[in-house]
């Protein structure tokens, strides 16, 4: 389970909803003054995300909670936002070669984007269908206590000279 720290921001039957600081994994790390990732952090520090998660507990907005989501629920969930269309893209421009074998690039480009638009038409349709699936929903797992303080950053390695 990935467990984030939350702020409960409305409550609703059955639900919450909560605001989320973004942070990149690695900002603090040693070798920041070199990453992209840390550079690409600091462009939009404070970003809060809103997130609706499941709960039956008493909270009210202010409120600082431990909300988790499975694993299984974010790796199906990158899948289908990044593989999907990669692949409908790839089905599309390698349609467009095998049908308009000799005519240019231009059915190929044209196909592929066809195929590109399908994959995020199909990520919309699919995401609306999980969206009431509650095995992909965050789920609000305790009350996060004034003593917890968030983990650590994970470290990455520096870079190879």
């Amino acid at each position: 389970m990935i467990e984030e720290r939350a702020t409960v921001a409305a409550v609703e039957e059955g639900y919450v909803w909560l605001e989320t600081q973004r942070r990149s994994a690695c900002g603090a790390c040693q070798a920041s003054g070199g990453c992209g990732t840390a550079a690409l952090a600091k462009l939009w520090p404070g970003r809060r995300s809103r997130v609706r998660a499941i709960s039956d507990m008493g909270l009210q907005p202010g409120d600082e909670v431990m909300v988790g989501l499975a694993e299984g629920a974010l790796l199906r969930g990158a899948l289908l936002v990044y593989l999907l269309p990669l692949v409908l893209l790839l089905a599309g421009a390698v349609l467009g070669q095998t049908v308009f074998a000799g005519a240019g690039e231009e059915p190929v480009v044209a196909l592929g984007l066809v195929g590109l638009g399908l994959g995020f038409l199909a990520v919309r349709v699919l995401s609306r269908r999980f969206q009431s699936d509650n095995r992909f929903q965050p789920v609000v797992l305790r009350r996060a206590d004034a003593t917890m303080r968030q983990p650590p950053p994970e470290t990455c390695l520096p870079r190879p000279e």
